[in-house]
Parts: structure tokens; C-alpha cells; sequence
């Protein structure tokens, strides 16, 4: 039963935290999901009768039948009230004695031995029976019939004595601290006090020993299976019940995360797949392409499994920027309209085509790539490689993309206003293939961001996450051209239906 006080605190909590259940419940320890959100219901109806403290109606555990064949039998078989709890099997003696006076056919003769007066017990005699039970030399169950009482009252004994936070049971290293329990109350809340303190300080500990959390950090905050985890290294020194209170955790929590636990992994075998997939895709694949890499072979899972697997795993694709290259050298030749004007979508392979020039610095010198890519699929029908930014290094990419086109093939080529793209020498070969020239405004990125996209994808999976120190100019060439081959044949599009668009354009042939 909840005070009215305890109610208005988790209703304020909930409007302040922005109406987030689970992190009142959290900050408060209190109450279940479902009882607050009768709260807040019940709030929202009738503000002032919800916060008024109304006694709850407990259900009765047995039935008005039940009850009355107990009574029936008591009566009818020599009125004996162990005998009748025995044969019924229900209740316990103190409730059928409670029957009993409220029936009818109880005299006064049955109610003078019915009515049995408990006396309070004497304190030293609690005293005794908690130091029994602190010393721990027999069972709690045998200590207690010593002592004619339940194991429960023992227990309360021992909670009205020493506190709830002081421990039942005594440990290795405070023999000696205990030699009386015949303490003052004021003492007896410092003795809690301190074991609470100790308590807090043996969790920080293992949090930071087992977790490689920081000291400072609020043990209340960690996942259930991080405080199972600190549970099982202090259960040699607290008790359980202790342990749970402490770190706000519900037994059923506990004992769930112990089976998980104790199940293993379920997905140990997909982890070395996930890491190998990985890395023999440059590191480049994030949850969604790792998840259609996946289906292709059989393994189905969803992407929130692989995303926390790849969190895990420490496979997180390591993004950097760097000075974007710049061939811009003045107005050399008139520019030519943007034709494209940002349509980079084509119905089929040669009939729109961009262009651009990046640059590679490695300790070994700088390297330059010159690809031609079609906008139908974003496949890399011509590239070329070289050590300096030279027009025949734009020339003999268009020279050898023209060799693939067929005699009816007349695409439209769309570059930025740099130098190679407004030399003569250029503009002949354009002219001498028939194609159409296309430029972006001037320094105007979007223009040509068919371009731009390949380069970043370029520079996030290969480039920025490998170390080039003790590479030549050309193993980093050879490399480069291994993964544009990779990227047309294997690497997977989304756009593309997560295949390559090598295998996008056989589909569209056929």
C-alpha cells in the first residue's frame, strides 16, 4: 500500500521526466509499470480522489465453501484444530482459531481455549535468538524451533535488532567486530550504517574490477546483466537479498540473467562471420549491407541484432575528411551549359556519364584517379591512375571508355569547370567521339554529385581507415584498382537492391 505522498512524488516525476514510465520506476524503485499507469490515469480523471489514502480491499484467500467445511469438520470430528488443519489441509491454526470465534456454535468454553494470549517475547531472549542467527553454527530453521518461534518471526527479530542492511549472516573477517548484540539503538543504526557503506564501496569496486566502469559511476544505472555480474562476485561476502536491495534489482531480473547467462551466446558462431565479412569489404559495410551479405548465405537476422553485434564487435566503419582536390586553374575555354542540371538518373548503360579528378596523398607521394562513371548503375566504365594531374591522364580515360561504347552510343559527358575538361585537347577528343560535353556551375559541388558520392565512398572504405606507411606508389595503385574492381562486381548498392551494379545491368540485359 502506497501513501498519498509516495503517489503525488512518482506522478510529478512522470510529467517531469516527460512522461517517461520506465525512468520513474527506475528513480523511484516504485511501483510496478501497470500500478503507474493507474495512477496516472486515475490522476488525470479525478486529480483529488486519487490522492486520497484509500485502504485497499484485500481478496480473501479461501472461500466462504472452503471456510465453512473447515468449520464443519472441526465440529463434527471432536472439535480439534490441529487435527481439522491437518485433514483439510488448509488453513493455518491461528486463522481457523479466528473462524472459530466469529461461528456461531463457538461457547464460551470452546472460545476460553480458543483464545490463546501472545505474549511479547523478553529482549534479551530476541537478543539471544539473533545472535544465533548471526553466528550461523545451525540452520535458521533449527534455531528458530529452539527458540519456539517461525523462521519469519526470527527474522523480524533480527531486522528490529540490528537494522534491515545489517547481514544475517556472519562473514570470515567480523567475527571480532561482533562480541555483543545487546547494543543501543543508536548503535545498532551506526553498525547498519557502516555495513551499508561498505556495501556501496565493495560494488564500486567490482564495477570498476569486472565492467572497466569508472569509480564515479551510478551503479544504479548499469543493465541487469552488469549487476548480475557484480551480484555473483560479492555473493561470498553479502547475502542475496542484500545484493538485490542494493542494486535495485528484482530477484526474478536475477535468476533470468543467470539462465541467459548460463545459455551462452546464441550467436557465437555469426561473430567470426560478421568480422571476416567486414574486413574483406574494406571495412566499409555498415548493419544493412552486412545484413543482405548475411541472407545470402542463409543466416537470418534482423537488423537491431546485427547493428548491437557490430557494436560489440568493435566493427564500426571509421569516417574522416580531408582537403578536396581542386583542378580549377580560370576561365582557359568558354564553359558549356549544365545539360544534366542535376538529373543523374538514366534509363540505360552510355547515355549519361560525369567526370571528375581526386587526389591521394600517401607518405610514398600523391596519387591521382580519373574515373568516367555512368549514372545508369554508378559502375566505373573507365578509369586511370597516375602520380601528377596531367591532361593525358583525362584523355586516355575517355579514349579507352569510347572503345566500349557501341556505333549508336552518343552519351552525354559531365565534368566540373576544371583545367583537363576545358584544354583543346579535350574538347577534340569530345568532338572526334561524338559526345556531348555537360559542365557544373562554378563552385557549385551538387552540380556534380554523382562524382562527389563515388569519391566519398572511395575515400571512407579504402582510403581513410588503412595506414599507407611503406606503400609505393605502386601497391597503392594495384590496390586501387583492385577495389574499383571490387566496387563494380561484388560491393552492394541498396539503390540497386543490394546487389552490385555489375549485376544490376546483367539483370537489366536479360
Amino acid at each position: 500500500m502506497y501513501s498519498r505522498e509516495d503517489k503525488q512524488r512518482a506522478i510529478e516525476l512522470f510529467y517531469q521526466y516527460h512522461q517517461s514510465w520506465s525512468a520513474v520506476v527506475r528513480k523511484l524503485g516504485y511501483p510496478s509499470l501497470g500500478a503507474l499507469r493507474q495512477w496516472i490515469r486515475d490522476y488525470e480523471l479525478d486529480a483529488n480522489s486519487m490522492l486520497v489514502d484509500i485502504p485497499r480491499k484485500r481478496k480473501p484467500k479461501y472461500s466462504d465453501e472452503q471456510r465453512q467445511a473447515a468449520l464443519n469438520h472441526f465440529f463434527e470430528h471432536g472439535q480439534f484444530i490441529t487435527k481439522t488443519v491437518k485433514a483439510m489441509g488448509y488453513p493455518s491454526r491461528q486463522l481457523l482459531r479466528e473462524w472459530l470465534l466469529q461461528d456461531p456454535r463457538c461457547d464460551d468454553s470452546l472460545r476460553g481455549r480458543t483464545v490463546v494470549a501472545k505474549l511479547a517475547a523478553p529482549a534479551d531472549i530476541k537478543v539471544k535468538a539473533v545472535e544465533a542467527l548471526y553466528k550461523r553454527e545451525v540452520p535458521a530453521r533449527k534455531i528458530a524451533e529452539d527458540f519456539g518461534i517461525s523462521r519469519e518471526t526470527l527474522y523480524s527479530w533480527k531486522r528490529d535488532v540490528l537494522g534491515v542492511s545489517f547481514p544475517t549472516k556472519q562473514t570470515s573477517d567480523s567475527s571480532e567486530e561482533v562480541k555483543s548484540l545487546d547494543v543501543t539503538p543508536e548503535v545498532s543504526e551506526l553498525q547498519a550504517r557502516i555495513k551499508e557503506l561498505e556495501l556501496q564501496n565493495d560494488i564500486l569496486h567490482q564495477v570498476n574490477a569486472l565492467l572497466k566502469k569508472d569509480l564515479g559511476i551510478d551503479h544504479l544505472n548499469l543493465t541487469n546483466r552488469e549487476k548480475v555480474q557484480v551480484i555473483d562476485a560479492l555473493r561470498d561476502k553479502y547475502s542475496l537479498n542484500i545484493l538485490l536491495q542494493s542494486l535495485q534489482l528484482s530477484k526474478s531480473s536475477y535468476f533470468y540473467q543467470c539462465n541467459a547467462i548460463a545459455k551462452g551466446d546464441k550467436y557465437e558462431a555469426v561473430r567470426p562471420r560478421l568480422r571476416a565479412i567486414f574486413k574483406q569489404n574494406y571495412e566499409s559495410y555498415g548493419y544493412r549491407r552486412m545484413k543482405m551479405e548475411l541472407a545470402d548465405e542463409g543466416i537470418l537476422l534482423s537488423e537491431k541484432v546485427i547493428r548491437r553485434l557490430m557494436a560489440e564487435e568493435g566493427l564500426e566503419i571509421a569516417i574522416k575528411r580531408c582537403r578536396k582536390y581542386s583542378s580549377y586553374a580560370g576561365e582557359i575555354t568558354p564553359a558549356v551549359p549544365n545539360i544534366l542540371d542535376r538529373n543523374f538518373q538514366a534509363g540505360e548503360p552510355n547515355q549519361k556519364l560525369v567526370t571528375d579528378i581526386t587526389e591521394f596523398s600517401i607518405p610514398a607521394g600523391k596519387v591521382y584517379l580519373s574515373p568516367l562513371i555512368d549514372c545508369f548503375d554508378g559502375q566505373i566504365t573507365s578509369w586511370t591512375v597516375g602520380s601528377s594531374p596531367t591532361a593525358e591522364l583525362v584523355n586516355t580515360m575517355l579514349s579507352n571508355a569510347a572503345e566500349t561504347f557501341a556505333s549508336n552510343e552518343h552519351p552525354i559527358v559531365h565534368s566540373d569547370r576544371g583545367a583537363h575538361y576545358r584544354w583543346p585537347g579535350w574538347i577534340t577528343l569530345m568532338n572526334e567521339l561524338g559526345l556531348t560535353r555537360s559542365m557544373s556551375k562554378k563552385a557549385s559541388t551538387p552540380d556534380n554529385a554523382q562524382a562527389e558520392s563515388f569519391f566519398g565512398h572511395l575515400k571512407t572504405e579504402f582510403f581513410y581507415n588503412r595506414s599507407w606507411l611503406g606503400k609505393t606508389i605502386d601497391d597503392f595503385t594495384q590496390e586501387l584498382n583492385q577495389y574499383i574492381e571490387w566496387y563494380n562486381t561484388k560491393r552492394r548498392k541498396k539503390v540497386l537492391g543490394g546487389i552490385s551494379p555489375q549485376e544490376y545491368r546483367q539483370s537489366k540485359a536479360s
